[in-house]
């Protein structure tokens, strides 16, 4: 188990800090559980104050003696409700600030209120941009973390490998995955941003069930094992000759990896192997552009155009009527981090360091899905894969 250095913690404020001058803040505040774990090192109830200048407070409500083990920060104080922050400001010099940002993507109504109460007369906009465009770049601690996140996800591919067979159920091979991913440290949560955006370990599905669209924001949704989840692997039982899609998160130290493998049991029909073929195409072509300096709308126009040309217009991403509008996003303490490979980002470009990852996946309603889904770094010199299981079509 790490605990994240004071260093990192350090260069990511000051980072912030950078952020919030160009913005015109006088302070940030936080409160959600990833960006806590990303500026803190810990997760305890409670609210980092992040000043224009000078050091972070975590104003920890529960509980106070973990933040203080787990914490690299400087300064820890026990609190316990919005009412105190006037007061824990003036213990440290610190006088209230006119203009605060909050992560108002996030942060419920009601607690949004409470804090904007206990700050008086101020103004409050939305500091989540800053906090994400800080997180997007990763440290090299960071992608030495999702290194042993990426070995995880491969030990779990192999493991599905070892297991799979016809009669047994999607669920089972689910079970049978999370299993194997709990025995190498997976830590059983996996964080997303967007509202409502829940995740389990991931998904795992077979034949049509692999094509069924959901509520999630993914090109492909599953059954799930009732509408309550609506999503995921179902009771279908595994068949011959239809695709298995093993789309698993590796989580390992408070990061995350994204890696989709396709297998089947004696082959596929051909339009599903050409398919395949042409994804790992898509890939390689992302591949070949993406650099630093590069817009994220124009990788994805670049990807989208290719697998229209190839045919895959009323497939990509999503059954006809259910396509999402990406194909690569952001990844590391949360699944929906910046970059976003999608439609529109056409002012936002790559960074080194920045990770990703990249899912070109053709849906067929009645067959199934099949695709591959692997996550990157950003390198000076091009893209270096974390995800590193063999990518060739999986026959058993």
């Amino acid at each position: 188990m790490r605990i994240t250095p004071a260093s990192e913690l350090q260069n990511r404020y000051k980072k912030l800090q950078a952020q919030m001058e160009q913005a015109g803040l006088d302070a940030v505040l936080m409160l959600q559980n990833a960006d806590l774990f990303y500026f803190t090192g810990s997760i305890q109830a409670g609210a980092l104050y992040v000043p224009a200048a000078g050091e972070p407070i975590y104003m920890v409500r529960k509980d106070y003696t973990r933040a203080r083990m787990e914490c690299g920060l400087k300064e820890i104080v026990p609190f316990k409700s919005p009412r105190d922050i006037p007061s824990i400001l003036s213990d440290f010099n610190y006088s209230l600030p006119k203009k605060v940002g909050m992560e108002l993507d996030v942060v419920p109504v009601g607690l949004f209120q409470r804090f904007q109460k206990a700050l008086g007369e101020v103004q409050i906009s939305d500091a989540s941009p800053l906090i994400r465009t800080v997180r997007a770049v990763k440290s090299k601690y960071e992608i030495e973390i999702m290194k042993d996140a990426a070995l995880q996800a491969d030990k779990a591919y192999k493991r599905a490998k070892e297991v799979i067979r016809v009669g047994m159920t999607d669920l089972e091979l689910a079970a049978e995955v999370e299993f194997a991913l709990r025995k190498e440290g997976h830590q059983g949560i996996t964080r997303m941003r967007g509202f409502n955006s829940e995740l389990f370990f991931g998904h795992i599905f077979s034949g049509p069930d692999s094509a069924a669209p959901a509520f999630v924001d993914a090109p492909l949704g599953g059954i799930g094992v009732n509408p309550s989840v609506g999503q995921g692997a179902s009771y279908k039982r595994i068949e011959a000759n239809q695709p298995i899609i093993l789309d698993y998160i590796g989580a390992f130290d408070g990061y995350l990896v994204d890696q989709t493998r396709t297998l089947c049991i004696g082959g596929l029909p051909d339009e599903l192997k050409k398919a395949y073929d042409d994804m790992l195409l898509i890939q390689d072509r992302l591949k070949e552009i993406a650099r630093p300096g590069v817009k994220w709308g124009d990788l994805y126009e670049e990807c989208y155009n290719l697998a229209c040309e190839k045919g895959y217009k009323e497939h990509f991403m999503g059954s006809s009527g259910a396509q999402v509008s990406f194909i690569g996003h952001g990844i590391g303490v949360e699944i929906d981090e910046f970059p976003f490979i999608a439609r529109g980002f056409k002012d936002q470009e790559l960074e080194e360091l920045m990770t990703f990852a990249f899912e070109p996946k053709a849906v067929f309603p009645g067959l199934g899905a099949v695709g591959i889904e692997n996550t990157f770094w950003v390198a000076s010199d091009g893209l270096k894969h974390l995800t590193f299981s063999d990518q060739e079509l999986a026959v058993l």
